[in-house]
């Protein structure tokens, strides 16, 4: 079997480094598609280099855009891909337009779909990030849900329930792999001055609702000299350049506890949130890791598709509002112990065995007679 694999994004690459390594040593082929969706250096090249991961078959460089323009680019360049290559199978991950345009380009084709993080919901419609996953998982023929919570969100869709395979979530995978390697290979907190007898935060920021609203994005910028810790915070792009944009850039350079630093490879990261006192974060994946490495997490949003992290009490959502951040912040800070959890929602860290094994045992219908069996 030829497996198709589309990724365009650095949780992406996170995500897909455990899979290709167990899918290598199957009897599986497979053609990477890297769309080029994040493209410099620290947002892609970085995260080949360090997880090992091969090079991609082919990168498309469709870069940067909006929704509308980005996505349909992509949809046109991996259909032709697709179409030279002949695929039994695509894979796409998560929920970015990298997945989107994947999933699209292939179901025109009649080339079924695996999605790998089906079911996640966070129901909010304002979020592209949600359209994205539920379209994707109306035309998948595999869906492979992270947690029991997906696996309901997908039967209470009408999905049937021969084509999901809960499986644990892979990015646990990734992290019990690499957090050795981070130990022994990164000096990042020395490079910072991060004192890890000390307190300390680590903030990430990218959401369009958040870095794209002037407003919202002051508040949360405003709450940060008054959280009792410093605050290592490596910039998005995407946040740098609206911070310039919307003239907040006096406004962050006199916040005196701010650490500032360009995006992080993983292996970087993952040793400065495995050695912060707490998170502050819109991203869905850092809740996940925040919550592996049990540290107490303010969600920067109303609502997360990570609900597993809340419902445990490892993850606090609170939006944009400064007062509120300050409040929870500080109240975590006091805090003589981290998170304590008795039940992991996101497996036992095997979850690209299982994968590896239900796509090997797939066996597609011929190209010719391919038939996509759409949820009733």
């Amino acid at each position: 079997m030829l497996l198709a694999i589309v990724v365009g994004a650095r949780p992406q690459f996170i995500k897909i480094a455990p899979l290709v390594r167990e899918i290598e040593k199957s009897s599986i082929d497979y053609y990477l598609i890297h769309t080029g969706q994040h493209y410099d250096v620290e947002m892609s090249d970085i995260f080949f280099s360090e997880l090992k991961l091969p090079k991609p078959d082919i990168n498309l460089e469709i870069g940067s855009g909006s929704h509308g323009e980005q996505t349909g680019r992509m949809l046109a360049a991996i259909e032709e891909e697709l179409v030279r290559v002949k695929p039994d199978l695509s894979l796409v991950l998560g929920d970015t337009n990298s997945t989107l345009a994947g999933a699209l380009a292939s179901v025109k084709l009649k080339i079924p779909v695996a999605h790998l993080e089906a079911g996640v919901r966070s129901n909010d419609f304002y979020m592209p990030e949600e359209i994205n996953r539920r379209l994707v998982d109306r035309v998948s023929e595999l869906l492979f849900a992270p947690t029991e919570n997906a696996v309901r969100n997908l039967l209470s869709e009408g999905v049937a329930k021969e084509r999901i395979h809960q499986t644990g979530d892979i990015m646990y995978d990734a992290l019990l792999q690499n957090i050795p390697i981070a130990k022994e290979k990164t000096r990042v907190l020395k490079e910072l001055g991060v004192d890890v007898g000390e307190k300390y935060a680590v903030l990430t920021l990218h959401r369009e609702k958040n870095v794209d609203n002037a407003d919202n994005l002051e508040s949360l910028l405003k709450a940060l000299p008054r959280i009792n810790a410093q605050i290592v915070f490596p910039m998005h792009p995407r946040t740098e350049k609206n911070i310039k944009r919307f003239r907040l850039k006096e406004l962050v350079d006199n916040i005196p506890n701010l650490t500032l630093t360009p995006p992080l490879g993983y292996l970087e990261f993952l040793s400065l949130l495995n050695h912060c006192s707490l998170v502050l974060t819109d991203s869905g994946g850092v809740q996940k890791e925040a919550f592996l490495l049990k540290k107490p997490c303010i969600t920067l949003r109303e609502g997360t598709e990570w609900i597993e992290t809340v419902k445990l009490g490892a993850n606090v959502l609170v939006g944009t509002n400064t007062e509120k951040i300050v409040e929870e912040a500080n109240e975590k800070l006091k805090q003589k112990t981290g998170v304590k959890w008795r039940e992991n929602p996101f497996g036992n860290g095997r979850a690209s065995e299982k994968i590896a094994h239900i796509l090997g045992k797939y066996n597609s219908p011929k190209q010719t007679n391919r038939r996509v069996n759409f949820p009733r």
